[in-house]
């Protein structure tokens, strides 16, 4: 599908790092890079590679590394141009809006994705594991993801359904021919193949079962400043064995428990406490460590709960966490936030309602996914049944139009996977979920 547009955004994670990319696609994605960049040694992308050279944001000029990759051969079979800079915000969001000076539109939520659907690059399925890749959590999740992405289920349904077309043409065409005729296809071979295609899709429905079978508890993580209770409201909340001390750094690894809600499980991450002073440690250093997965565990989190000494003052609140301010029985004067006290076992049941109802109110990772796959299992059982229709009728000496009907029926069912009769409402739903630069 063309598109007269030529989008841009910024496709790494927020916040700091040290590489930062933005991506652009359209017709013009060549020509709007090449006017905002100087390349060393004379380049200027004329042809597919990396080129090194300095990107002019309007304020300056900064090193730049551009990936070009000419379409068809990209992953939207448009032009495409990577942008890997500082990982700088600030120095991102000056590029960006060069090239938006220069012509570029911003992308919507998963426009590069839909681009690479629209135009025949990939299927739904795989669409969709591309937001179950940048949604994981875990090895598991990524390798769940990437099964989907490179194309797992559609190699399956591809031959599957090659099998269910042919068993369906075989129908329609015994109908104009009577057994003596060389067109007629045996009752005996239609059940056979209709048995077949059958056992089929209850294998594919299993290894789907299969693919998606990982945890689907809402993640929770605890995140604060050393020493602020984190620990021992962790131990409180999930009966864990995380050690307390009044040492700083005592937790480096990320703990986890399943605590239990009032009406659902999610899982409990206890984190190392956040510290500049670690920050400024040797990367090998283990209390830097214990920084970066921390950090990593926070960007993965469904909810993160921000909690604090009350006996300190209360951090800055935000709208992406909920407070919680512990060793509440040891402070004289009340404090924002909900009071617990691990020691006492106070406010733990109305931190679990708390947390219940804010997980209640936003999309969870683990959400998605499950979503995913129950669209997945239900087109694959809604087939199944279809089969299961048209082989009964087979078996019954019935109407070979009415098997025929329920064989077109399970055809469609495998198409709304890869998409191919999805409604556009329904495409607009589901690219919706990613993130920007997706």
């Amino acid at each position: 599908m063309a598109h007269r547009s030529t989008i841009a955004a910024i496709a790494s994670p927020p916040g700091p790092g040290a590489r930062g990319v933005i991506r652009v696609s359209g017709p013009r994605a060549f020509e709007l890079v090449r006017a905002c960049a100087s390349f060393d040694e004379g380049g200027a992308l004329a042809s597919r590679g990396a080129w090194r050279g300095r990107l002019h944001d309007g304020q300056g000029a900064q090193p730049v590394l551009v990936l070009a990759m000419p379409g068809p051969r990209s992953f939207t079979r448009e032009d495409v141009c990577e942008l890997h800079l500082c990982g700088s915000p600030p120095l991102l969001a000056a590029a960006l809006a060069r090239l938006v000076a220069l012509g570029a539109e911003l992308a919507a939520p998963g426009e590069f994705t839909r681009r690479a659907f629209e135009s025949g690059r990939i299927d739904l399925s795989q669409a969709e594991g591309v937001l179950e890749l940048v949604a994981a959590q875990d090895e598991a999740e990524r390798r769940a993801a990437t099964a989907l992405l490179f194309g797992g289920l559609s190699q399956r349904l591809a031959s599957l359904r090659a099998r269910l077309f042919e068993l369906r043409v075989l129908c329609e065409a015994s109908l104009d021919f009577d057994e003596a005729d060389t067109g007629h296809v045996p009752l005996e071979e239609l059940r056979e193949r209709a048995r077949t295609v059958e056992e089929e899709l209850e294998v594919a429905l299993g290894w789907e079962r299969e693919r998606t079978r990982r945890t689907e508890r809402p993640r929770v993580v605890l995140v604060g400043r050393p020493n602020a209770g984190k620990s021992a409201l962790f131990n409180a909340l999930v009966g864990g064995a995380a050690l307390v001390s009044e040492r700083a750094g005592t937790t480096r690894d990320a703990l986890r428990g399943v605590w239990i809600l009032p009406t659902l499980e999610c899982e409990l991450v206890d984190t190392a406490g956040e510290s500049a002073e670690f920050l400024a440690l040797e990367p090998e250093h283990p209390d830097r460590v214990a920084q970066r997965v921390g950090e990593h565990e926070r960007l993965a989190a469904d909810l993160r709960l921000r909690v604090y000494d009350a006996r300190e003052a209360a951090p800055r609140e935000s709208a992406d966490e909920l407070l919680v301010r512990a060793k509440c029985d040891r402070a004289l004067e009340p404090g924002p936030g909900i009071q617990t006290s691990a020691l006492e076992r106070r406010g733990l049941e109305e931190l679990a309602l708390a947390v219940e109802l804010a997980l209640a109110s936003r999309p969870t990772a683990a959400g998605s996914a499950r979503e995913l796959s129950e669209r997945h299992v239900e087109a694959l059982r809604r087939s199944r049944q279809r089969v299961a229709e048209g082989r009964a009728l087979l078996e019954a000496e019935g109407p070979l139009d009415l098997v025929a009907e329920s064989l077109r029926a399970a055809l469609d069912a495998l198409d709304a996977i890869a998409g191919h009769t999805s409604p556009e409402d329904v495409l607009d739903a589901l690219f919706a979920r990613f993130c920007l630069g997706k």
